[in-house]
């Protein structure tokens, strides 16, 4: 095997896991499910058929990954965060034909605790705050808090709070890089 699994770890036939990933204990992955290279699944995971995470992903413990949710390259999913993959569920009626899509983007960050609600798209690099529920989609850059996820500011890529000048720039402390906010967009100048 190119990747490590802890003996406890369930992994089903026709996924596919990339190099120098690493499963922990208790952790189920389904059939269909696509793990890229580098990345951390912890203990307790579930990660259902069909979801995609890309290279470098970090999912803490107790995470479920449900159909439905794609990740990209290195997003970080905090403890006992959760996604959802139905808006309208009952128990005694089988809506698999009804799966929402959820895209979270390069390097978002999801904290402890948090709900992301299906049907919606994180932007990249966005902050989700710890037992924040989102609803709604949210912005590149974007830092949201609370139930429902309400916009504080906004983040570097370095995970940084950036404080906006009158002009628009801010500068990320730890890697000097420059932002410009426009019409409630951020874009990380070169």
């Amino acid at each position: 095997m190119s990747y490590f699994a802890h003996e406890s770890a369930v992994i089903d036939k026709g996924c596919h896991i990339g190099t120098g990933s690493k499963i922990w204990h208790f952790s189920h992955i389904m059939p269909g499910a696509t793990i890229g290279m580098d990345c951390n699944i912890g203990q307790n995971v579930v990660i259902s058929p069909d979801v995609i995470l890309g290279d470098r992903c970090k999912v803490q413990n107790n995470v479920s990954i449900y159909t439905g949710v794609t990740c990209e390259e290195e997003v970080f999913l905090g403890p006992s965060m959760v996604f959802t993959n139905i808006t309208n569920p009952r128990s005694a009626i089988i809506r698999k034909d009804q799966y929402a899509k959820t895209i979270v983007r390069k390097g978002v960050s999801i904290g402890a605790n948090a709900t992301i609600v299906c049907g919606n798209e994180i932007g990249k690099f966005a902050f989700i705050g710890a037992g924040a529920v989102v609803t709604k989609e949210v912005l590149p850059y974007e830092l949201v808090v609370g139930n429902p996820a309400r916009h504080i500011g906004w983040m570097s890529e370095f995970g940084h709070r950036l404080n906006f000048d009158e002009n628009g720039i801010a500068i990320c402390p730890e890697s000097n890089e420059k932002y410009q906010l426009i019409d409630n967009n951020v874009t990380k100048l070169a």
